[in-house]
């Protein structure tokens, strides 16, 4: 059971480890009792609206506040499609916490099956075949036309061909909590 105040203390949380590198103050301790349970999140950072950075967890292993302190330095600083995040981008970052439910399995005999069995907007999915894997956040559905196009994009992201399926080809579901905070720059624009 999450507090009210969740959302904003991971945001927090994701924020001041990202800062700390360029001697902000250190994140906050996160000495709740919530904090200190297993957790699989996703910090997912953009500057103007672009992606900048996602980098995440798809099952629990360390104390919720460490796995987002972890995830962010990550995402703004070793997510390899990007180049580290740059000191003069930390006022203008927009930033995404994505609590992981636990996964479940999503048994398939095709893709077609598969499609049928997704919900969109709804469903984050992780994907496997052989030593290939890969995972989307339900936001992802945002950006795609459907069920089909949401799986293409995910077996490519895999490394497989957009219409590979086969018997070792597994699918897992979860569903998330997501917060997103603005820029700050952005925030204090609107206030104007």
């Amino acid at each position: 059971m999450l507090p009210p105040d969740a959302g904003p203390t991971l945001l927090a949380l994701a924020r001041a480890a990202i800062g700390e590198r360029w001697g902000g103050d250190p994140a906050p301790a996160g000495d709740a009792g919530w904090l200190q349970q297993p957790g699989a999140t996703f910090v997912t950072l953009a500057v103007a609206g672009a992606l900048r950075g996602c980098v995440g967890t798809v099952e629990p292993y360390r104390p919720l506040s460490a796995d987002v302190t972890a995830n962010a330095v990550a995402a703004a600083f070793h997510d390899g499609r990007f180049p580290p995040l740059r000191h003069d981008e930390f006022d203008i970052l927009a930033v995404e916490v994505s609590l992981l439910s636990a996964l479940e399995p999503l048994p398939c005999r095709s893709a077609a099956e598969a499609c049928a069995r997704l919900r969109p907007g709804v469903d984050g999915v992780v994907l496997a075949c052989g030593r290939r894997r890969a995972t989307f956040l339900p936001q992802v559905w945002a950006r795609v036309q459907g069920p089909e196009e949401f799986l293409a994009l995910l077996r490519v992201k895999a490394g497989l061909p957009a219409t590979h399926w086969d018997e070792a080809t597994t699918l897992r579901r979860y569903t998330v909590t997501a917060w997103h905070q603005p820029a700050p720059a952005a925030v204090g624009a609107t206030r104007g």
